[in-house]
């Protein structure tokens, strides 16, 4: 991917664990997407959007630590695979809160919509949502809120692609716009809404300590990129390159640990970012704040 299109694409952007939450948002520069168990528990990347590492990560390379080799989940509705996607989706439902709006989270999202059920079989998640869902907007903002949903269910090892209903009938387009629904639809199909480093975890508001595990996917030249924290005296605590499984056109994962070093305890950030091909500068593609442990 290209710097100007990191740089110019309005992507799908999620909010963390924040008050238990689990929210794919939308915000003007990029950022990542992640959902939650129940109240704080994650898991790892999911379905075709990435796949849940298993093994350790490599610990102060910044090398990617690869994708899992563990068997395919199962994807038959039992209340162990429908109940965290559907708790994410509830989530998601919810309006971003006052630490979310003060850092950029939005939502595409009309507000009160409604999950009705969310059933999961044969790896795709068939959502049935209120008709509040396709309310107002245009066919980006309907492309906008479908690829919310579709990054938050797909978080989950259970969900390959999402199906949509509402009140209980299966659409095949969305809102006045007419955007096309011909099937289920994954994260392939939304890849342009994705930033070019998408940091899966941690998740904004997270209290993390060193070493720091990052991991999620990304699309960068030549798979690459770094991760910075910044600690609340606003210096740097770490920067290490990073190299994903695959980028230049196709997204990789990647899953690092590695150390950092803070003044002291307080707000700061996680930054991705690449280098500019041009003059070498940092390029940000994704922030995620934290409160950073000494």
């Amino acid at each position: 991917m290209s710097e100007e299109n990191a740089l110019n694409s309005t992507s799908v952007l999620p909010s963390r664990s924040h008050r238990c939450r689990s929210t794919v948002l939308t915000a003007a520069v990029t950022l990542p997407v992640l959902a939650v168990t129940a109240c704080g528990t994650t898991t790892g990347p999911a379905g075709q959007g990435g796949t849940a590492p298993t093994s350790p990560p490599t610990v102060g390379t910044g090398t990617s630590g690869g994708t899992s080799g563990a068997p395919a989940p199962s994807g038959t509705t039992t209340p162990e695979t429908t109940a965290a996607p559907t708790a994410a989706v509830r989530a998601l439902l919810a309006d971003p809160d006052r630490y979310e709006q003060a850092h950029g989270r939005t939502t595409a999202i009309p507000s009160g919509t409604r999950l009705s059920s969310l059933v999961v079989r044969n790896h795709v998640a068939t959502v049935d949502l209120s008709a509040r869902y396709e309310d107002g907007g245009g066919s980006l903002s309907l492309r906008e809120r479908i690829a919310q949903v579709v990054f938050t269910v797909t978080r989950f090892p259970t969900v390959h692609k999402v199906a949509f209903e509402v009140d209980g009938k299966a659409i095949t387009s969305s809102g006045s716009a007419g955007l096309a629904l011909n099937g289920p639809v994954g994260r392939a199909d939304f890849e342009d809404r994705a930033p070019a480093v998408l940091v899966e975890s941690p998740m904004i508001g997270d209290t993390v300590r060193t070493p720091l595990r990052v991991w999620g996917s990304a699309d960068t030249f030549e798979a690459r990129f770094r991760l910075k924290v910044t600690d609340t005296t606003g210096r740097t605590a770490a920067d290490v390159m990073v190299k994903a499984t695959s980028g230049t056109g196709t997204r990789g994962t990647f899953d690092v640990m590695f150390p950092y070093k803070a003044a002291r305890t307080g707000p700061g950030v996680l930054t991705a970012y690449v280098l500019s091909a041009k003059d070498g500068r940092a390029v940000p593609v994704d922030t995620v704040p934290l409160t950073v442990n000494r």
